[in-house]
């Protein structure tokens, strides 16, 4: 008995070091593009970017890739891309935004909880999550404003494809 603990054991340890790779539903209503209601980001109008867009797809690896465009206010372009196996794995971002680091998972098909970081520090957290009629998102970022207390921003996009 005490052996067949063991190999259980042994087994129980083998799977926890391996994270299974999580892979985007085939009807996952976040797939598409995104665009942002200007209007209402809460920050100074004329601070506001001229556009945001965020396109999500399912990578040929079976992840999920994210896009973010932003255009800012004085007309340049920027972006971030990554690509996430949807199992709290870090990946690398490409692009010129707030982060070059994400790990991302998404615990329902319309739900995808992301967590930024720059420079090895963390930067936000981030959730999406898609309306009951697949036609709007909200981003919920979480973060840690500059007098040290955690923040929470809500920023509301609208399909586009």
């Amino acid at each position: 008995m005490h052996s067949f603990i063991k190999l259980l054991l042994i087994t129980f340890c083998t799977f926890i070091g391996f994270p299974a790779q999580a892979d985007v539903p085939k009807n996952s209503p976040l797939i598409g593009a995104w665009s942002v209601d200007i209007a209402r980001l809460p920050v100074h109008p004329q601070a506001r970017p001229k556009s945001v867009k965020i396109n999500f797809s399912q990578a040929a690896t079976g992840g999920l890739t994210m896009r973010v465009d932003v255009t800012d206010p004085a007309g340049n372009r920027i972006f971030a891309e990554s690509t996430s196996a949807l199992d709290g794995t870090a990946v690398a971002v490409q692009g010129n935004l707030e982060a070059d680091t994400a790990a991302s998972t998404m615990p329902l098909p319309g739900v995808l909880v992301t967590q930024l970081a720059r420079g090895g520090a963390p930067s936000s957290t981030r959730v999406y999550a898609v309306s009951a009629d697949g036609k709007t998102m909200t981003e919920t970022a979480t973060y840690t404003a500059p007098d040290g207390k955690p923040a929470l921003r809500t920023n509301y996009f609208s399909r586009v494809q």
